[in-house]
């Protein structure tokens, strides 16, 4: 208990000197995690849930619109909605709906809380590394009373049961290039028929996801500049173009699938503000972005996947499509149109 009050007492101070750091970057500079320095308000602005998170999630319904946030280091993803038609199987769960789109790697999830930070009402859910996983913010139309229903009926027993915090395991060295079967790994490439499938044949061959896209087989992975990347999506906000927009980490993906219209760049940060979406891409943390194509069963699929420096996806764009439908012409046109390669 006395951990947790010399926590409390160093955040409590940090944000007195530091009132506009946001409570993840806030972590890192004291040396804790975001999960942490959120339990040290228990009891008075946040509530500690069950792990029940499942039914947490198709509780959420009730609230009616609401705002779901998902990001990484580099990307935050905010879309509002309303969350239904989920879905759980084993470790993985779906919400396909047109606004809240999920795709949810349970197994990573730890904890998860409810908070009330000066009236703004949310659901958060932790990694057992106490990185956030997903959010979800109650909206001017939202359902109070629903929230403060779905609180009561899901509090902890123990409200200051201690967070059993599980440091990520040490990302695998890349084999070399040369241990690779690249002959192999680029005929069945060649033979997808599934977006979805690419993550198996990466595991298949031993690769990173950088790797693979290096050792691809010609015309099917090329990298472009970063600034060709946002004259891709002036158009694309010009032309009133639907795209679909991919942010995610080790729990969950979230996905917004339509247009994109107010860009707005502020200092390091590149903005989407629109009134259901926003994606909040910090360019300072890219150190690579790939033009990469995939052939499925209804074709090319065309996508642009951004990287930081250790290799991790910070998030993709493709165009609209669903399986069964063959990619949208404009934006293949598009992308090959002001992609410019390196």
């Amino acid at each position: 208990m006395s951990e947790i009050i010399e926590l409390r007492s160093q955040w409590d101070a940090f944000k007195i000197e530091n009132p506009k750091v946001r409570i993840r970057d806030a972590a890192k500079q004291l040396g804790t995690t975001e999960a942490e320095l959120l339990a040290t308000a228990t009891g008075t602005s946040v509530i500690r849930l069950k792990n029940e998170f499942q039914e947490i999630l198709k509780s959420v319904e009730s609230l009616g619109k609401v705002m779901a946030l998902t990001r990484n280091d580099y990307c935050v993803h905010e879309r509002k909605g309303v969350y239904s038609n989920l879905s759980f199987s084993g470790p993985m769960g779906l919400a396909v709906n047109p606004d809240i789109d999920l795709r949810l790697f349970m197994s990573a999830w730890s904890s998860v809380f409810a908070v009330d930070e000066n009236g703004r009402k949310s659901l958060q859910f932790f990694a057992k590394d106490g990185e956030a996983i997903h959010k979800i913010y109650l909206g001017e139309t939202s359902d109070v009373a629903a929230f403060e229903t779905l609180v009561d009926h899901f509090t902890a027993a123990d409200q200051h049961a201690a967070l059993e915090i599980v440091k990520d395991k040490a990302a695998a060295t890349e084999k070399p290039d040369a241990e690779i079967d690249a002959a192999g790994f680029r005929e069945q490439w060649l033979s997808l028929t599934d977006t979805h499938a690419f993550h198996a044949l990466l595991r298949k061959f031993g690769v990173s996801r950088t790797q693979g896209l290096r050792l691809a087989p010609e015309g099917h992975a090329v990298q472009i500049s970063y600034k060709s990347l946002k004259d891709i999506f002036q158009k694309v906000s010009d032309t009133g173009l639907e795209i679909m927009v991919f942010t995610g980490n080790k729990g969950c993906i979230q996905i917004h699938t339509g247009p994109v219209k107010k860009l707005v760049q502020a200092g390091p940060w590149f903005n989407v503000l629109d009134p259901d979406f926003n994606m909040h891409l910090r360019e300072d943390g890219i150190a690579a972005v790939w033009l990469v194509k995939k052939p499925t069963e209804d074709g090319i699929v065309t996508s642009i996947e951004v990287f930081d420096s250790e290799g991790s996806i910070i998030v993709q764009f493709f165009g609209k499509r669903k399986p069964g439908i063959p990619e949208n012409e404009n934006w293949r046109l598009t992308v090959n149109e002001l992609a410019v390669i390196l």
